[in-house]
């Protein structure tokens, strides 16, 4: 199970999670981890996206805590009837409510660790990617993100 912030504009107007670029640099990711994007539950921690109208744009805004508690149960409803091997949390919202509290990304980028009711790993969000200007990190920053995946395919088939 992957869990992502929220919807974005494109995953908004269509209605299904990852669908516009930050999606695009997830599929890609996850093929050249050897992972099957259908084979995947993806999801959000927010259900809805939380925007600031700019002229005809509606521009990402981060959701709050109240916002992210406020979806949590719904997250957790999807944890029990998916029961994931793993659960990957796709940037600081989703660790925030898929953990129940705040945590750093950076110290524990890429390790599986215990949660209620199963296992969790905890990476960057694709869009973190998209944001990088430079190419050689960017590049950098790609390759960490597919060799998180892979280790979470190694612990998911572990289990199995």
């Amino acid at each position: 199970m992957l869990v992502g912030e929220q919807p974005g504009d494109q995953e908004d107007k269509q209605g299904r999670p990852f669908v516009g670029p930050a999606g695009r640099v997830l599929t890609e990711a996850l093929a050249d981890a050897g992972i099957d994007r259908d084979t995947v539950f993806v999801t959000n921690a927010v259900k809805h996206f939380k925007f600031e109208p700019r002229g005809k744009r509606r521009l990402h805004k981060r959701p709050n805590v109240n916002e992210i508690e406020r979806c949590h149960w719904w997250l957790d409803f999807e944890r029990r009837i998916v029961k994931p091997a793993i659960v990957v949390a796709l940037g600081a919202t989703a660790l925030r409510s898929i953990s129940g509290h705040p945590l750093a990304i950076n110290k524990i980028r890429g390790r599986v660790l215990p949660i209620e009711g199963g296992r969790m790993l905890a990476t960057i969000h694709p869009s973190y990617i998209l944001r990088i200007e430079d190419d050689a990190d960017k590049r950098a920053q790609y390759r960490k993100f597919v060799a998180d995946l892979k280790a979470c395919a190694k612990a998911a088939a572990d289990k199995a």
